[in-house]
Order: C-alpha cells, then sequence, then structure tokens
C-alpha cells in the first residue's frame, strides 16, 4: 500500500479532500492532506504567500518521512507537486494530476489559463488594484466550478472559499527538468465537463510530458467533492 500527500488547489483547503481521504484508507493507504500557506487551515498574509512556499510547505512533509509518497495535486497544485518532484524524484512513487496544470519548463499556471480559449474563470475573477490577489465570487463558483456537485457540498464549501487568493502563485515560472521531474511516473486524471482547465487545455498539458496512465471522469473541475469514490 501507499502514503498519499494531497495537494489542494487555489481557494481551497486540505478540507477539500474529506471524500477522497476515506476513499483510499479504504484501500488501505496512509493519508495526508496538506493545508497550504494562506488556507483556511494555515491563515498567513497575502505577500507572505509565494509558489515558493507552497512548493516549501509539501517538501517539509515528504523530507520527514522515510518512504516514498504517492503525490496528488488537484488544479494549481498541479505546479506545486511538479516542482516538489523535481526538487525530490527519489521521494515520489508517482505524481497524480486531478485536472491539474501540467506545465512546461518557464510556464506559469497564470499563462496556461490565459491560453486557454474554453476556460472561463479567469475572467470571471475579481482582482486587487495592485494586482496582489483575487477573489472568486460566489455566482463564478456556483455556475463554472462546481459541475455536478451537490447542494450540501456547494454551501460546505462556499464559505471555506471566501478568502482572497494570492496571485503571485500563478504568475511564478515552473522550473522542471526532464532528468529530475521527467523521470516520475505520471497519472493524469482528465475531467470532461471541466470550465477551468478546459478539456484542450488538459490535452496540451498531458502531451507535454510523457504520462503513463490518464483517467477520464465526466465531472467538472471538483471531483473530489462530486464523485470521490470514482477518482483515485
Amino acid at each position: 500500500m501507499s502514503h498519499y500527500i494531497l495537494v489542494h488547489g487555489a481557494w481551497e483547503g486540505a478540507w477539500s479532500w474529506e471524500n477522497t481521504t476515506p476513499e483510499l484508507e479504504k484501500q488501505g493507504h496512509r493519508v495526508t492532506a496538506i493545508d497550504l500557506p494562506g488556507s483556511v487551515g494555515n491563515q498567513q498574509a497575502i505577500p507572505e504567500i509565494t509558489m515558493e512556499g507552497y512548493v516549501k510547505t509539501v517538501a517539509d512533509v515528504i523530507t520527514a518521512l522515510d518512504h516514498k509518497v504517492v503525490l496528488v495535486g488537484h488544479s494549481m497544485a498541479g505546479a506545486i507537486i511538479s516542482q516538489v518532484a523535481e526538487r525530490m524524484p527519489e521521494k515520489i512513487e508517482r505524481l497524480v494530476y486531478v485536472a491539474a496544470f501540467l506545465l512546461k519548463n518557464g510556464d506559469s499556471v497564470l499563462e496556461a489559463m490565459q491560453r486557454d480559449p474554453d476556460g472561463e474563470y479567469l475572467p470571471a475573477l475579481v482582482f486587487a488594484e495592485d494586482q496582489s490577489y483575487a477573489m472568486a465570487p460566489e455566482a463564478a463558483l456556483r455556475s463554472i466550478a462546481f459541475h455536478y456537485v451537490d447542494e450540501t457540498s456547494i454551501q460546505h464549501a462556499l464559505p471555506r472559499m471566501a478568502e482572497k487568493q494570492a496571485t503571485q502563485p500563478f504568475m511564478a515560472k515552473v522550473a522542471v527538468s526532464d532528468e529530475r521531474f521527467g523521470s516520475v511516473p505520471k497519472t493524469y486524471i482528465r475531467t470532461t465537463d471541466d470550465k477551468i482547465t478546459s478539456p484542450a487545455l488538459q490535452d496540451e498539458m498531458v502531451a507535454n510530458w510523457e504520462v503513463d496512465t490518464v483517467h477520464v471522469l465526466a465531472s467538472g473541475h471538483f471531483p473530489a467533492l462530486s464523485m470521490a469514490s470514482s477518482m483515485l
């Protein structure tokens, strides 16, 4: 059995894996869900929240372990887990991208979103005057993000996703190499009805690297909320 390290995307927290964790544990796996800096469970000031801080938070958890892990990232956390794998490929059993940003070296989450013709989320975000943070309006979350998610789960998620999200991690360039990151086995979970990372963008990103397994889910951007039992 494996040790799964679960990393959430923007506007989320470790809570977003609440349905996934018991499903993995039933299969005999060990699970650790991480609260990234700036999430509800790990509050930090906007100027202190960076991609480097995200990567270090995840890397520190893995460094403390004496075994390999399966590292799972949702959405923008794809960029995080890629860079963790670049730093410690010997500690990663497999990378799993859940509708996540699987980027080329030198690319950024923001640039990928900007070139996605079918992505509806970026235009809906409300940015601070100085561009240091953005907020996701409830109407946008409901119409774009929560496809197939039941109302009870939406009501549970909305207050936790009302936080300001630092933009620096979205603008940060990913630094990965063929030799290190490229050597780690990869699985991509493709979501067919996604309006944040559209199917077209997901296909582009899967083609960026050698991905040995692709699973397709009839889901919106949050399969961990809508169909956790089918996801991992």
